[in-house]
């Protein structure tokens, strides 16, 4: 990114906080983040350009980039599992067609498309690797799907379009369902989780997720116009990620089991009667295997995480316990950089 003019898409949510935060180090020369959630001027630096603009606009997209004569576009705007269906689809796919078509309108070098894994759906194959098949779940996983196919297509009019998959990230700021997570811990309580722990699940410390896109956005164009699963390479059975996390707390806190057979269908009531902030993306995973193969870019970008699955979510915790007086005065929200409202669950909590 050294020298390069970068506009950050959806700059207010939680992977534009941190690219915020990053991009001085990495050399960008100017910097532009929009978004149509309001921007906290205090999180950013001062010479940067915030815009509230939505994705979907055309002129107000155009503008915005050939005016700041923008090089590269990082596009992490996305409306996320929470939201309603018609707004995921919209701000996903048309957003995401409309910024990628007003900048080849104005000849942007690159664009870097944020996915997710949540393209490949529950499989029970492990690792996955990036031309495994694409299931999407939910209204989320779908429109991530149409996304790529739609980066695909402007790939194919000559336009360097890298395409990113990565696994739930998590670190400082992050809140959304792992709130719940940091909120539980604390409270020294059993952690229940879905089956016995005995599955992988990869997480990704953010700052591995901006090296990828680092590298995504420097590597010649044969390298870098591609699609990138960005994992952890060090993770370990839930209950003892988890278990690492309550050991760090050293209040009582400990992992929980549960049965599957059970707890998963009455997850599913409660997401429908709209009373628990869990999706089924969330509950639907969480006692399967689930990583990503990251050969194809640690050979082709020279990518490599530091971070492993427990020291994300220790460092992430840490960060919660500084900050948790003033979370306790947040509105309820449903994004990843605001608290979620735990509904019913907040019921169980009081008997663990």
């Amino acid at each position: 990114m050294k020298d390069k003019r970068v506009l950050v898409t959806g700059g207010a949510g939680f992977l534009g906080y941190h690219l915020a935060q990053n991009l001085p180090r990495y050399g960008a020369s100017f910097v532009a983040m929009n978004d149509i959630a309001p921007f906290f001027a205090d999180e950013y630096p001062k010479d940067y350009l915030l815009a509230q603009i939505d994705v979907r606009d055309k002129d107000a997209m155009y503008h915005l980039i050939h005016d700041n004569k923008i090089d590269l576009i990082i596009h992490c705007a996305a409306a996320l599992p929470l939201w309603p269906r018609e707004e995921i689809m919209s701000t996903n796919i048309a957003g995401l067609r409309n910024t990628l078509e007003q900048a080849r309108n104005c000849n942007v070098e690159r664009v870097i498309f944020i996915s997710s894994t949540a393209v490949y759906g529950v499989p029970d194959k492990h690792p996955l690797v990036e031309n495994d098949p694409l299931v999407g779940v939910g209204a989320y996983g779908e429109s991530k799907i149409a996304g790529e196919q739609v980066c695909a297509e402007f790939r194919a009019k000559g336009m360097c379009v890298p395409v990113i998959r990565p696994k739930t990230f998590i670190g400082t700021a992050r809140l959304g369902v792992f709130q719940i997570l940091y909120d539980w811990v604390d409270s020294g309580k059993r952690i229940p989780i879905i089956g016995k722990g005995e599955n992988l699940y990869q997480l990704l410390e953010v700052t591995d997720l901006i090296e990828a896109i680092y590298l995504a956005s420097m590597a010649p164009k044969e390298s870098a116009n591609d699609i990138f699963n960005v994992g952890a390479q060090r993770f370990e059975k839930v209950k003892l990620d988890v278990g690492a996390l309550c050991n760090f707390a050293g209040n009582g806190a400990r992992v929980m089991p549960t049965p599957v057979a059970l707890v998963k269908p009455a997850l599913a009531i409660f997401e429908f009667l709209k009373i628990s902030p869990l999706y089924k993306w969330v509950y639907g995973t969480a006692d399967k295997d689930s990583y990503v193969s990251t050969e194809k870019i640690e050979k082709k970008l020279g990518w490599k995480s530091k971070n492993s699955n427990q020291d994300a979510l220790i460092g992430s915790h840490k960060w919660y316990l500084e900050h948790k007086e003033e979370l306790s005065h947040q509105k309820a929200g449903v994004t990843h950089r605001t608290g979620w409202d735990q509904g019913i669950l907040k019921l169980f909590k009081r008997f663990l």
